[in-house]
């Protein structure tokens, strides 16, 4: 006679997998890709480049090879035209998220909340196209519209808004448009995501709750969306401190940008020990300017929660 104990215990005893059973991994495995990756593409790279900064052997590369390591290339790297050219990197590199930032979030907001399916797939394909071309002919496109002769100066001059050719080439204006002009997607395309994912029931429960669309957007929309913010301003912060294709063809001299004294040392100049410092330098404000952004974030979340709780009283005693 089978008893309610057997029927019970009888599945324990079949071997082999049980259906519907998921497989654990040994813990910390899953991590082990891009723990890999990492450390071949970024901790062994910039290990290297710190390496080279110091001094290399004779005959390693190039021909300025040093054998004594030393700290000597740091003091040449923090000359003060180094310095000055660092300043309006940050400057140029600042300026450009904020505004990519500015412009992409309600180009996002817009496609991700306010459009159909369709008019998104059509507005996202538009987004992508100028990627589907090299940043380099993008770039050299932006030459030709800003020279005296180009398409932009034209136009103004037939509006009537310029007396004569457009002098904004190899300019830092001209450095900055273009900089927010190549980089613009890589803040739309995070945001976007991160917008589609809010729930629509979130924004009609705070226009129930009296919230005006300025409160919605302060305390529920960019709070939701702040992942996609943090992720937009890395993409577009980080290549664009490094970025010397822009400088070089839009800016000239007076444009000129850190990631172009980098790229000289390495390749005309030959001195791979005084580029490498320069490229720690680089990296290590990077490291900080991202670590105050963040901070930063925080801070405002916490005022924005605070401003909050001293809104809603007020409101309900109205």
């Amino acid at each position: 006679m089978t008893t309610l104990h057997d029927r019970t215990a009888a599945p324990a005893a079949i071997d082999g997998p049980v259906p519907g059973r998921r497989l654990r991994l040994p813990k910390g495995l899953g991590a082990l890709p891009i723990s890999a990756w990492l450390l071949l593409f970024f901790v062994l790279p910039f290990g290297l480049v710190v390496w080279y900064s110091f001094g290399y052997k004779p005959g390693l590369y190039g021909t300025h090879a040093n054998d004594v390591l030393s700290l000597d290339r740091y003091g040449q790297a923090a000359s003060p035209a180094f310095l000055a050219i660092f300043v309006r990197t940050l400057k140029i590199a600042v300026t450009g998220t904020v505004l990519c930032l500015v412009i992409a979030f309600p180009m996002a907001y817009w496609m991700a909340v306010k459009l159909s399916s369709t008019w998104r797939g059509v507005l996202l394909a538009l987004v992508l196209i100028p990627y589907w071309t090299n940043f380099l002919v993008r770039t050299i496109g932006w030459q030709i519209s800003l020279s005296p002769e180009g398409f932009v100066s034209k136009t103004l001059q037939w509006v009537h808004l310029t007396d004569g050719p457009l002098r904004v080439l190899y300019t830092s204006a001209a450095v900055q448009l273009g900089v927010v002009y190549n980089y613009l997607p890589l803040m739309i395309l995070p945001l976007y995501v991160a917008l589609e994912r809010l729930d629509p029931r979130l924004l009609e429960a705070s226009r129930d709750l009296g919230g005006t669309a300025w409160s919605t957007l302060c305390h529920v929309t960019i709070p939701l969306a702040r992942p996609g913010i943090t992720a937009g301003m890395m993409l577009v912060f980080v290549p664009l401190m490094g970025d010397y294709i822009t400088p070089t063809v839009l800016g000239g001299a007076s444009g000129s940008m850190v990631g172009q004294m980098v790229a000289a040392q390495f390749q005309s100049a030959q001195n791979w020990a005084l580029g490498s410092a320069m490229a720690v330098l680089l990296m290590l404000a990077i490291f900080g300017t991202t670590a105050v952004v963040g901070a930063a974030l925080k801070v405002v979340g916490l005022v924005t929660a605070a401003a909050t709780s001293l809104v809603l009283p007020s409101r309900e005693t109205t």
